[in-house]
């Protein structure tokens, strides 16, 4: 593809074929800090240098760096570093020599390319992100129906959760068809719904604008669309597990959840356990659709992850090893674009409420530290847990929360008898600090 570019005073102007839409590299060494100030960098594009071409040459500066060795002679770097003249904006970094390196690098066996999921995975994950695209435009189309009720002072969402629900739907259709009678339309209420039907009625007493009712006509339209394509895609992703499919027995019954309003209308969690051996919706927190987002991005293969920890590490939920002199200066997660984390992040949070062994982890986690960081830690357990059963195989058995709290009490006690011995083997016979200890010891076992 080719790329444009130009300083800030617009004097040097450049353009050249590149592999990628992005620069490779943004370099903030010593002597790009030193020519461009603190907060300034060159550019390597990652292009074809063959292919560059640059008007206003003659407000083009380069820079080459002199290296000097103790015990060697003066060199001039082969990177040259150009800038503008005129505005002093730093531009292209070329070098000569980083091909060289990385070919070197290459031959050597030291670059490994990215993960990339087989075929047949990657066509599954186009779809699912298709899918989420859709939802996401159905969303903005909800949205737009709640915008023209309120500019018509129709206030139905005081009275309904959920506008694009059974009631609410049947009230909007109504509405666009014609009719405008409240006691009307507020009984076409579902029994569920708690509102009375004059509640209803006078939250529909608005001005009826006809351009405020054109936009929620075309809206209407647009959501019922945006729905068929739902339903199409879904029939395309169906087809898809189906083909993946490597097992044709039927999971054991489960725990009782309710349907997802978002997930597909066809039996995923069958499809997901043909495709993968394991029912990964037994982990607490992982329902189909979190199932499904994690298996379309990473595939049923772990053979690419060396490791768990190269698992998490690639989703970006391991801890951080910002390490200087033997100190830990940072233990925070790196920034990662990751979906099946997003997901995974998602099904922690839902952890809160839940009464079993994970439930108990997260809740134990948000008590040491904030929010986020215990939805980071529960989601890296989620992780560790799918990794696990897709490698070996092995279904999941929650023991519950009593199990798990009883087996935290045990590792309490556990350490604090090993504190209280090595106090008194540094202390001697004469130690306040075992007593202390054997103290807490003797609190932690009276308490049930």
């Amino acid at each position: 593809m080719h790329l444009d570019g130009s300083c800030h005073c617009g004097a040097v102007r450049f353009g050249l074929e590149s592999a990628s839409p992005v620069p490779c590299m943004h370099c903030h060494c010593s002597i790009c800090r030193k020519t461009a100030g603190s907060g300034g960098f060159a550019i390597n594009l990652g292009g074809d240098a063959a292919t560059l071409k640059v008007r206003g040459r003659k407000h083009l500066g380069v820079y080459h760096a002199v290296l000097r060795e103790p015990g060697e002679r003066s060199r001039r770097s082969h990177a040259g570093r150009h800038f503008c003249l005129k505005c002093g904006s730093p531009l292209l970094l070329s070098d000569v020599l980083d091909c060289q390196w990385l070919q070197q690098l290459m031959t050597c066996g030291l670059l490994r390319g990215a993960f990339r999921p087989v075929e047949q995975v990657c066509v599954l994950r186009a779809l699912y992100r298709q899918r989420g695209m859709l939802l996401r435009s159905q969303g903005r189309h909800v949205q737009h129906m709640q915008k023209a009720l309120t500019q018509m002072n129709v206030q139905l969402a005081n009275v309904l959760s959920d506008i694009v629900g059974e009631s609410g739907q049947k009230i909007l259709r109504a509405i666009v068809a014609g009719e405008r009678d409240g006691q009307v339309l507020g009984a076409m209420k579902n029994v569920r719904v708690r509102a009375s039907v004059d509640e209803i009625a006078k939250s529909l007493q608005g001005n009826w604008r006809a351009e405020h009712l054109f936009a929620l006509e075309q809206a209407l339209d647009a959501f019922d669309f945006v729905g068929t394509q739902l339903a199409e895609c879904d029939t395309e992703i169906e087809l898809q597990l189906q083909r993946l499919q490597v097992h044709d027995a039927d999971p054991a019954k489960g725990k009782k959840r309710g349907r997802a309003r978002n997930a597909p209308k066809f039996d995923l969690r069958t499809q997901l356990f043909r495709m993968c051996g394991v029912d990964l919706t037994r982990i607490d927190g992982v329902d189909v659709t979190t199932a499904l987002a994690v298996v379309s991005e990473v595939g049923t293969d772990m053979s690419r992850f060396p490791t768990i920890k190269h698992f998490t590490c690639w989703l970006g939920l391991c801890p951080g090893t910002k390490i200087t002199g033997g100190k830990v200066m940072s233990g925070k997660t790196k920034r990662v674009v990751n979906r099946a984390a997003q997901a995974l992040r998602l099904a922690a949070a839902a952890l809160r409420s839940s009464k079993s062994a994970l439930g108990a982890y997260f809740r134990r986690m948000c008590s040491r530290m904030d929010k986020p960081k215990a939805v980071t830690a529960a989601a890296h357990k989620l992780a560790r847990l799918i990794y696990t059963m897709l490698t070996k195989g092995q279904e999941y058995t929650d023991q519950g929360q009593d199990y798990y709290e009883e087996r935290y009490r045990e590792r309490v006690l556990r350490a604090l008898s090993q504190r209280a011995a090595r106090a008194r083997h540094a202390d001697g016979p004469h130690c306040t600090t075992g007593l202390k200890t054997s103290f807490q010891i003797n609190h932690l076992e009276g308490v049930s």
